[in-house]
């Protein structure tokens, strides 16, 4: 398989060049982080973040399937996503 093959075969496939599919991967895992951090925190402090890291979960969840709505139905540009400067996540 050619290399270039390797980096661009899946962001094809669901409608995305490999930076958009980057950018959109790399804000999906940026905020996984950052519910985990809020979970931990509050799993020591639990008066703490009481409800962020469900929170940033349900944003998560709410962009994929908006996301893969948007291409399922036709639209595979980054920008009909629903995400805007997030990205997308056709996934």
């Amino acid at each position: 398989m050619p290399f270039r093959k390797l980096f661009n075969e899946h962001p094809k496939s669901v409608g995305e060049t490999y930076l958009e599919h980057m950018r959109a991967a790399l804000w999906f895992s940026t905020t996984m982080a950052r519910a985990a951090f809020f979970c931990l925190v509050h799993a020591f402090l639990p008066f703490l973040f009481t409800k962020t890291g469900s929170s940033e979960i349900e944003r998560l969840y709410e962009a994929m399937v908006k996301a893969r709505s948007s291409y399922t139905h036709g639209s595979e540009s980054s920008a009909d996503s629903g995400l805007g400067a997030q990205g997308s996540l056709n996934h």
